[in-house]
């Protein structure tokens, strides 16, 4: 039986910072690939690229996941920016945004995680709070820090239960929810964690909180993963 094939949308650094001589670097945080290797997948990485090969990409893959990162710059959702931010990657949104559409059109399901939650929100119509208090953790990675709420009859409700605990690290959240998605998990504090798609052509979850840095600590977290690569 041949392996689902899984394709990671990657990130990049221009620095990758002294102990790799500075060089410019494309990658994906290794949650995501052990993650999927674990279940049963097999990842590969997309790379950040010209958005006219996404048909390409996305014709070689079984399904796809959007992992987290820099803000997505307010203007692919039509706003201007509000705060001060030096970290937006705009080639990542323009060539994030082909492979959604493309992944889409295609009918491969999706799995977006924290700015990839954001980023399918904004390709199907909503938008995004630019700025938000209290949800980056200072605590250690794997901890979880704060409690959400799980809608009944959801796919998270069937892995975590009515509530559950997660980490937290993004300092931007969904605004403006898309047409054709549906919030099935909020935070106590209103921000919402989690949705899912409410129109049966499209085939997507999107978590707030990172499972990639979970996944080995707590089963829940690696049944994202488990159903992203064999149900979603």
């Amino acid at each position: 039986m041949a392996q689902i094939i899984i394709g990671v949308a990657a990130n990049e650094r221009k620095d990758s910072g002294q102990e790799m001589g500075h060089m410019p670097i494309s990658y994906n945080p290794s949650g995501y690939i052990k993650a999927v290797q674990l279940v049963g997948g097999l990842p590969i990485m997309i790379p950040i690229g010209d958005p006219n090969t996404v048909k390409t990409y996305v014709s070689m893959i079984d399904k796809l996941i959007l992992a987290g990162g820099q803000n997505v710059a307010p203007e692919f959702y039509g706003e201007v920016e509000l705060i001060e931010y030096a970290d937006y990657n705009r080639e990542r949104d323009a060539f994030e945004l082909a492979l959604v559409n493309e992944a889409i059109r295609q009918g491969k399901p999706i799995l977006g995680v924290c700015r990839g939650m954001q980023l399918v929100n904004v390709a199907l119509g909503g938008t995004i709070k630019q700025k938000i208090k209290g949800h980056w953790q200072t605590e250690n990675f794997q901890l979880p820090v704060h409690p959400i709420n799980i809608e009944s009859d959801s796919v998270l409700e069937k892995i975590y239960g009515k509530k559950v605990s997660v980490n937290s690290f993004h300092r931007q959240a969904v605004k403006q929810v898309a047409n054709q998605l549906k919030i099935v998990a909020s935070s106590e504090d209103g921000i919402i964690e989690a949705v899912e798609s409410s129109d049966p052509e499209i085939h997507f979850l999107g978590v707030q909180w990172h499972p990639d840095f979970m996944y080995s600590v707590r089963k829940e977290d690696l049944n994202i993963f488990r159903y992203a690569v064999h149900q979603l």
